[in-house]
Parts: structure tokens; C-alpha cells; sequence
């Protein structure tokens, strides 16, 4: 079973989500936060799989959670949850180490999606609009002026490279000619030396770092 907690300040929100969610056989909701800090509290004690978290609350944000929650419990998957598409606090939650985000009118089969897909390891995120964001994320924060020591291999910064330019890993395997659990085997690794989380994270760091060849938003 996979494991959910619903942080959202709206109690029609929070009932809906757990509405469509229970529906699916593999899933679980464990907890409700209003909140913030509940979340946080209800991580303590729950320590779901995935949660599902709305950026603006009151009494202690979602981006201040986020990140308290990951900071605690690394291997928790959060979604952030918003009611504008590239909302400017989604632009940090991802930088955090969130593994997407998700709009609060997100029909029901793409929810229940989302949460299996981040409970199974991935990125919620289609590619193009990962590369929407983090290029818009690269244009608001200056890229390091010099090339960064991240001992990553040759084969590694090819994968980095196709991840930046939108690809998802289906895609990467196919222009690598490599099996797909040989790509996620890389990600893998690419995670580890960077030391960051998800996928998005290396796109950016890639953007950061001025390691992209073509910024170019297609």
C-alpha cells in the first residue's frame, strides 16, 4: 500500500483528494493536515510515502514544511499542490527537493497518477514542463560562473544533458540506446554525487551551473 497525507487548508480540497485517491486499491489515506506545522507534526507520526502538499496555508507554509519534512524524512516524496500553474513558490518546493507538482483541479486518474508515480520512485512532471520550469528557474537565478568539481562520468553528463533538454527517461533510454533500469541505474548515481533527490533537482543543478548547451524553451 502506498501511504498519503493530504496537507491543504481547505476541507473540501483535503475530502476530494481522499475521495479520489481511496478509490485505487494500492492507496491509503492516513492523515489530514490544515496546515504547515501540522503537516509536519503528522509526518512525525504517520510517516506516509507521499505527501501532498498546498504551498499557501496558514500557520506555517508548504514550502517552509517541505522542507522541514525532507530535511527529517529524506525518502518521503512530496507533491506540492497549487492553484496557479508555475506558482512562484513552486519554483523553491522543486529546488527543495519536491518531486513535482500537482494543480488543485487536476482531474482524478491523473492524482491517483501522480501519487503512484512519486511513490514508485518518479518525478511529477511531464518533461516539457520540466524544462519549462527550471529554465524559467534559470533565468531567475544567475548560472555559477565556473564549471563545478562533480566527478560525474562522461555517460552521466550525457544523461544530464538529455534530462535538460526535456526528455523523460523512456526518451533518454531510446537516444542512448540503453535499457531503461540502465538509465534509472544512472539517475541513481547522478543523484548520489550531486547529492540531491529527484530528476528536477539535476536539471537545475545543470541550469545552475551553466552545463545546458541549449537553454532554449521548446
Amino acid at each position: 500500500m502506498i501511504t498519503v497525507l493530504i496537507a491543504d487548508d481547505q476541507q473540501v480540497v483535503r475530502q476530494g483528494f481522499e475521495l479520489f485517491l481511496t478509490d485505487h486499491p494500492r492507496i491509503e489515506v492516513v492523515g489530514h493536515a490544515a496546515s504547515g506545522t501540522e503537516a509536519l507534526e503528522q509526518v512525525r507520526l504517520l510517516q506516509p510515502d507521499v505527501v501532498l502538499m498546498d504551498i499557501r496555508m496558514p500557520h506555517g507554509d508548504g514550502l517552509t514544511a517541505t522542507r522541514e519534512v525532507l530535511n527529517e524524512f529524506p525518502k518521503t516524496r512530496v507533491i506540492v499542490v497549487t492553484t496557479f500553474d508555475l506558482d512562484e513558490y513552486v519554483f523553491g518546493a522543486l529546488d527543495l527537493g519536491a518531486v513535482g507538482f500537482l494543480l488543485k483541479d487536476t482531474n482524478p486518474d491523473d492524482l491517483v497518477d501522480a501519487v503512484i508515480a512519486a511513490a514508485d520512485g518518479g518525478s511529477v512532471l511531464s518533461p516539457k514542463l520540466t524544462r519549462r520550469m527550471v529554465a524559467e528557474f534559470a533565468r531567475r537565478k544567475p548560472p555559477a560562473a565556473e564549471v563545478p568539481d562533480h566527478g560525474l562520468s562522461v555517460r552521466e553528463m550525457e544523461v544530464v544533458q538529455l534530462l535538460s533538454s526535456g526528455l523523460g527517461n523512456g526518451e533518454v533510454a531510446d537516444a542512448m540506446k540503453l535499457e531503461l533500469s540502465t538509465v534509472k541505474s544512472h539517475i541513481g548515481n547522478i543523484c548520489r554525487k550531486l547529492n540531491v533527490r529527484t530528476r528536477v533537482q539535476i536539471v537545475i543543478w545543470a541550469y545552475r551551473n551553466n552545463m545546458v548547451r541549449d537553454t532554449r524553451v521548446r
